[in-house]
């Protein structure tokens, strides 16, 4: 058997051939001028058969803002979840990529990697994950009736209290109320019933969950000889409000704020940061409807602590999926549903030479999407 030299720069065509997502080299006019064999695959045809070919002809895209964008072929393009169709092949969900191809005018790049089989294989936009946090139906009952005595117990006690307790015990029965309302979303998490949405002051939100966490802490902090853990807020305050529901919104930031502050909490200077701003560039995520939403506002919570084992970062949304010697690992994995309940996506990124562990949740804006239904109401 023939080896190549161990030094030996291996040849463009064969990268290509070997890179499992599909990739489309597209000539002036959106022209198939060549294709990866993961893109024969995708779209069902070979090579020879689709050179030449219009890519418009190839692959249906309903979303027309995306085929202007391909159109200007001087600008990168990045859309997620973006619903097409294949000709022979029926409808895929996709995520696509495109970059021209330097000092080569009109020749761009297109890569294309296809959720409809990974969803088919059990992995995730959520659904796998659904089963397994269906869970808590069965603890329901359980856990609501000591909810309601916490609640009582709450109430009775701010009859008799001073001021400073009354607004404690207040937090207490609106905490209590929440975790209700959230046991009863549990209760329904499935793919197909998402709860309604509504416009949101994300700010708002944030300072509730930074509340709830800060008097959580307050005792334990008073026994604790450990450095407390600095919460900095980084707020744009001109953000509109954005599309979701307040009270997933606060207990998305208690688990991301919490797990951030155990993550940094051995550090010599611990800190936690959460940032809002209104992302740049081009984001599509196409909904079950079918409808494309762009997700601009950006929420950041960013800690300076070791971070998560490189093994594990792969697999953090995934149920069971822990480093705590007392955690259930559900934690993210709710986070991920209650994004995607309303329309939003949640990353994680590792910068190791910063030293910093970054979770992003990326939502749509509110105006925006009510635009768009006002729009389809006209529509004849």
């Amino acid at each position: 058997m023939n080896l190549a030299p161990v030094n030996a720069r291996p040849d463009v065509g064969r990268l290509m051939a070997s890179l499992p997502l599909a990739v489309v080299v597209l000539e002036p006019g959106l022209r198939i001028a060549s294709l990866n064999p993961a893109a024969e695959q995708f779209f069902g045809q070979s090579l020879r058969r689709l050179t030449g070919s219009p890519l418009r002809d190839v692959m249906t895209v309903p979303d027309g803002r995306l085929l202007e964008r391909l159109d200007d072929y001087e600008t990168p393009v990045s859309a997620r979840e973006v619903t097409v169709s294949i000709r022979g092949r029926g409808v895929r969900r996709i995520d696509v990529n495109v970059a021209p191809v330097a000092d080569t005018p009109g020749w761009q790049v297109l890569t294309i990697h296809d959720n409809s089989a990974t969803e088919a294989m059990g992995d995730d936009s959520g659904s796998a994950d659904n089963a397994v946090l269906r869970g808590p139906e069965i603890m329901a009952h359980e856990i609501k009736n000591p909810l309601a005595a916490i609640r009582g117990a709450a109430q009775l006690l701010s009859r008799h209290a001073g001021e400073r307790d009354i607004a404690l015990t207040e937090l207490i029965t609106s905490e209590v109320d929440r975790i209700a309302n959230l046991i009863e979303r549990m209760q329904k998490l499935s793919r197909r019933t998402t709860p309604p949405v509504e416009p949101c002051n994300l700010h708002e939100a944030a300072r509730r969950a930074i509340d709830v966490i800060a008097t959580a802490h307050e005792s334990t902090a008073r026994k604790n000889t450990a450095t407390a853990v600095r919460i900095v807020e980084e707020f744009d305050p001109s953000l509109p409000a954005v599309l979701g529901s307040s009270d997933a919104l606060a207990q998305v930031i208690i688990n991301l704020v919490s797990n951030a502050r155990e993550a940094c909490q051995g550090e010599a200077e611990p800190r936690v940061v959460i940032r809002t701003r209104f992302a740049s560039g081009l984001q599509l995520h196409t909904t079950d409807s079918g409808e494309p939403v762009r997700l601009p506002v950006e929420l950041r919570v960013t800690d300076n602590g070791p971070g998560v084992d490189a093994a594990m970062r792969d697999h953090i949304f995934e149920p069971f999926v822990t480093t705590k010697k007392a955690g259930q690992g559900l934690g993210l994995p709710l986070v991920r549903k209650l994004v995607r309940d309303m329309n939003g996506r949640i990353t994680h990124e590792r910068d190791d030479e910063a030293g910093l562990t970054h979770f992003r949740v990326h939502l749509p804006l509110a105006r925006e999407t009510r635009g768009r239904a006002s729009r389809r109401k006209v529509a004849p």
